[in-house]
């Protein structure tokens, strides 16, 4: 498995607005995942949660995560993600999950109630698949 950082090529995937998957740790040791978006930018990325997410919890009892991102047209192309949450702040001007509608979207978050945090996650080591051989 390779550590940090990812070649151009893998950078330059993670850039697109790709569907996702994160996991984060339940207190009972059991993986927890969920659909998301993210952003890539600088060999780490960002994600962003309503205030009653679970996984925001599970985040700040442990900072070990992972992301797998997925092509739209084949899914056997992918990288994983792997490392730790480096920071948790709460979005009260909605600025993050708005630039992570606008990526994903086209247009700014629709929800302008909730009470938002981001979190930022230093990847530490990856994997991914081309086709079916290693990225």
């Amino acid at each position: 498995m390779p550590r940090a950082p990812v070649p151009d090529a893998v950078g330059e995937f993670l850039a697109r607005p790709n569907p996702a998957v994160v996991a984060t740790l339940r207190p009972d040791g059991f993986p927890h995942t969920a659909a998301t978006w993210y952003v890539w930018e600088d060999g780490r990325f960002l994600v962003n949660m309503d205030e009653t997410r679970r996984r925001l919890d599970y985040m700040r009892r442990d900072p070990r995560v992972s992301l797998t991102a997925l092509s739209q047209a084949v899914w056997y192309h992918q990288v994983t993600l792997m490392g730790e949450v480096v920071s948790i702040e709460p979005d009260p001007d909605l600025r993050d999950i708005d630039r992570l509608s606008t990526h994903y979207s086209g247009n700014p978050f629709g929800a302008r109630h909730q009470h938002r945090w981001s979190a930022w996650v230093r990847v530490d080591r990856w994997f991914g698949w081309d086709g079916g051989t290693s990225w």
